[in-house]
């Protein structure tokens, strides 16, 4: 996945006080003598889209092979000549069939007369039995012989047709209006006939229509449940860098295709090739757009913390966690996602603060994977896949009535920095966040334009995890969210 546009700041304030907030503690935790790394909440687009590779390829292409066999007289075209169909292609040596046809016409000549005279014979001997002069069986016999006269001219006629076909067989002509993409004959070549050999006979040419043309990529089955047939897709080649082609999904290919181990399903991407641009071959870069978000608010994916990760975060940065209380967070964490739709991009503070969706989520357990961010809970930081936050990513949702994909917002916690003074400690906040990408990620809602928010790496936050579990299991079984007893949580 990929995003762009929009930009977040980072700086860093003068190095927290934590020597005082953990003495306060009375954990006896030494002092870090770490900067506190924020990053502003800014404005800007999100746009969400899957990426591969593939060649381009025609949609429509034939291999031209003759019906006859023989010896290649005359070729009329080249690589890359433009025909119309039913453009005479090539002649192949008629001598042959025409034999055999000069042949069939003789032998339906001779069915004819024998027709002709099988019939006349037949009126005679059934007079000659009206009279008595013959017996019932010598009239049998001729019926029998007008029969079979009958039975030859079929036979004879038949022959004749198959043999007027075999004859315009050995003049090539374009099966349909395209492009010669290869020919793989010269004159005086011999070939073999498609119909009467059991290779299937001699390719003369490839001939394609090259005004469509689509693009065969592999896709990694991690994105496909963002995608589906009809979506926008953008296509570049690197014969033209600076131009883009616009082309749609058209297929996404049932059965899958293991490559190094790697599980990919085949997607065809289908272009207007109207300006003749694009060539079969042609290596290509595609990008599906999945979702997208603009003028929205975004902040670092390293400032967003899953709502069960509040006290080792808390931890990280120094807050006293015996005299915080968690309990906002830890029912926040129980709600599942509500809808976002368009109305919900613009990301004002305080606007949709409690989730409208009545779902609920299983709450992660450290280590595990959150079903609603598709991230490890430890963090945000540079592990969004462009989902559409809340257990499934944008493309996988029914398209709303104005052609977006409604997305699912989930609630998350964000350290905003109220005071940049030294000694001064950030507050968790609740949030709702959409979409993200790599690197940023997108609030609904619980932050506004220019604030200050603690970044939190990964790594600390998976350090502190254990450290956290292990103090509430010190605590003799309190509620590791604060308010009290409840039992403690186990790893």
């Amino acid at each position: 996945m990929s995003g762009n546009d929009g930009r977040i700041t980072r700086h860093s304030l003068a190095a927290l006080a934590l020597a005082v907030g953990l003495a306060a503690c009375g954990t006896g935790e030494g002092a870090e003598s770490a900067a506190l790394s924020t990053g502003t909440v800014g404005r800007g687009s999100l746009r969400i889209t899957a990426e591969a590779t593939g060649s381009v390829e025609p949609v429509r292409q034939v291999e031209v092979k003759s019906k006859a066999s023989g010896e290649i007289l005359r070729l009329y075209v080249d690589v890359g000549d433009e025909v119309e169909r039913g453009t005479l292609l090539a002649d192949v040596d008629p001598r042959d069939v025409q034999n055999a046809y000069e042949q069939t016409v003789a032998d339906s000549r001779v069915a004819e007369q024998r027709r002709a005279i099988a019939a006349a014979q037949l009126k005679r001997q059934e007079e000659l039995a009206e009279a008595g002069v013959i017996t019932e069986q010598e009239l049998e016999s001729a019926r029998l012989e007008d029969a079979n006269a009958d039975a030859t001219l079929i036979r004879a006629k038949t022959n004749l047709n198959l043999a007027e076909l075999q004859r315009a067989d050995v003049t090539i002509r374009a099966p349909l209006a395209g492009t010669i993409l290869t020919r793989n004959v010269e004159e005086g070549t011999v070939i073999q006939s498609a119909s009467q050999n059991v290779s299937g006979g001699s390719v003369l040419f490839i001939m394609a229509e090259l005004d469509q043309m689509q693009v065969r990529t592999l896709v990694d089955e991690t994105d496909m449940g963002d995608l589906r047939a009809g979506m926008e897709a953008t296509v570049t080649v690197e014969a033209y860098p600076d131009r883009v082609f616009e082309g749609v999904v058209e297929k996404i290919e049932p059965q899958a295709v293991v490559q190094q181990n790697v599980t990919m399903f085949p997607v065809i991407v289908q272009l207007d090739n109207a300006s003749g641009l694009l060539k079969p071959g042609m290596n290509a870069e595609v990008e599906v757009l999945i979702n997208e978000a603009t003028d929205v608010l975004l902040v670092p994916n390293n400032a967003i913390v899953n709502t069960s990760d509040v006290g080792p975060a808390a931890m990280v940065l120094g807050l006293d966690i015996e005299t915080m209380d968690l309990s906002e967070f830890q029912s926040a964490s129980r709600f599942g996602g509500r809808m976002a739709g368009a109305a919900g991009r613009g990301g004002n503070a305080g606007r949709g603060g409690t989730p409208a969706g009545g779902g609920t989520t299983e709450r992660p357990q450290f280590g595990d994977v959150s079903p609603a961010s598709g991230q490890p809970p430890s963090t945000g930081a540079r592990g969004g896949r462009g989902t559409g936050a809340g257990g499934r990513r944008g493309g996988g949702f029914p398209t709303a009535e104005n052609g977006s994909v409604p997305r699912l917002a989930r609630r998350a916690v964000v350290f905003a920095v109220t005071d940049t003074l030294p000694g001064s400690l950030p507050e968790p906040r609740l949030v709702e966040i959409g979409l993200n990408d790599w690197d940023r990620t997108e609030v609904l809602s619980g932050l506004d334009e220019g604030e200050q928010v603690a970044l939190i790496g990964a790594a600390q936050l998976q350090a502190r995890q254990d450290e956290f579990l292990d103090r509430m299991r010190n605590r003799g079984g309190g509620n590791p969210f604060g308010g009290g007893g409840g039992g403690g949580r186990g790893r």
